[in-house]
């Protein structure tokens, strides 16, 4: 007798669940029951008794789903929507495509010798730091003395195309959620979701809507996953800005725009800079998990050292990771820096 059956029994529900008698697979506990030599299904004791969770009470009615049909439900729709998703997506979804496969194709077929002076002048334009530009040249060359360089130019050709979109999308999104409290609360659920859901579980929906040699599928998993703090940081910006001053600007007879992109977004500057570091931050570290679906980059060789058990090769890239992961904090909080909302005209 299994634990559940007084239920149904008390219930006047036993001819709806024997309806379905001896139909359907058997789940795991009843498989391991069966192995042991006898019925692990009803409970000795108050004490012993089980959850009432689906693949229990179906123990005792078998009109009850199964945990299994449950899963398997949710599969079959995502499977029968497959097709007109992709219809819609691939058109949207395929400049991003074009994007990743022309940066990493830009930064492995032009010489070092080009691309370091321009990765040097692009940090001396945003830091006027000429110690920073010491260091970054010497993270540069240690990792290109290590034959480490295309590693790491790939994974920062990826950082910098997903971090410029999360941005264009990002600030946008959260300039009209400080303009707006509806869509606030319509949009921060969908935040909370994207910023707790498990970076794996990000790629297995995406795996079955694109191929894996398609190089939008890792760039819209880490753009997901990265442009929460951007958008977040962008609403709380404009919110913070002193209403004194919103008010002087409106006794001014500035326009809704005029106000928003002349007081509102300078003053905000340097917490959506804030936001800007942590989105880059954030694609650094999908960028490596990304490399599980055929993401280049640094990423592929801490997959090898894990697959293969090679120890210092999952070492070395995981410094190279750290170097780069410094370099990109220290430039974006430099240029942070230089931000100083009392000189904002």
């Amino acid at each position: 007798m299994a634990s559940y059956d007084v239920v149904f029994d008390t219930l006047g529900l036993r001819q709806w669940c024997d309806r379905d008698a001896g139909g359907g697979p058997m789940t795991m506990d009843q498989l391991l029951g069966r192995s042991a030599g006898g019925d692990e299904a009803a409970a000795k004791s108050l004490w012993e008794l089980p959850f009432p969770s689906l693949d229990t009470l179906h123990q005792a009615c078998n009109a009850m789903p199964q945990t299994r049909n449950v899963t398997k439900g949710l599969e079959e729709i995502f499977l029968a929507a497959k097709d007109g998703l992709k219809v819609v997506l691939d058109p949207i979804t395929q400049p991003l495509s074009w994007l990743l496969d022309g940066s990493l194709f830009v930064v492995l077929n032009t010489p070092w010798f080009v691309i370091v002076p321009v990765l040097l002048a692009a940090v001396y334009a945003v830091s006027r730091s000429l110690k920073l530009v010491a260091f970054v040249a010497l993270c540069i060359f240690a990792l290109a003395f290590i034959d480490h360089y295309d590693y790491a130019m790939q994974t920062l050709s990826i950082i910098f195309v997903c971090a410029f979109l999360c941005v264009l999308l990002g600030v946008p999104i959260g300039i009209a959620m400080s303009r707006s409290d509806t869509m606030k609360r319509g949009t921060i659920p969908v935040l909370d979701m994207l910023q707790t859901l498990p970076p794996f579980v990000y790629l297995i929906p995406l795996i079955f809507l694109f191929s894996v040699t398609e190089s939008k599928l890792y760039g819209i998993a880490i753009i997901l996953y990265a442009i929460v703090p951007v958008i977040r940081l962008t609403d709380l910006g404009i919110r913070q800005v002193d209403p004194d001053v919103v008010e002087a600007a409106n006794a001014f007879g500035m326009t809704e725009r005029q106000k928003l992109f002349g007081v509102q977004v300078p003053l905000a500057l340097p917490t959506i800079m804030a936001g800007v570091n942590q989105t880059i931050m954030m694609s650094l570290a999908m960028v490596v998990i990304a490399s599980l679906v055929s993401a280049p980059g640094l990423g592929v060789l801490v997959l090898r050292g894990i697959r293969n058990l090679e120890l210092g090769v999952g070492l070395v890239a995981g410094l190279g990771i750290v170097l780069l992961a410094v370099i990109l904090d220290r430039v974006t909080k430099a240029s942070l820096q230089r931000i100083n909302p009392e000189k904002i005209d």
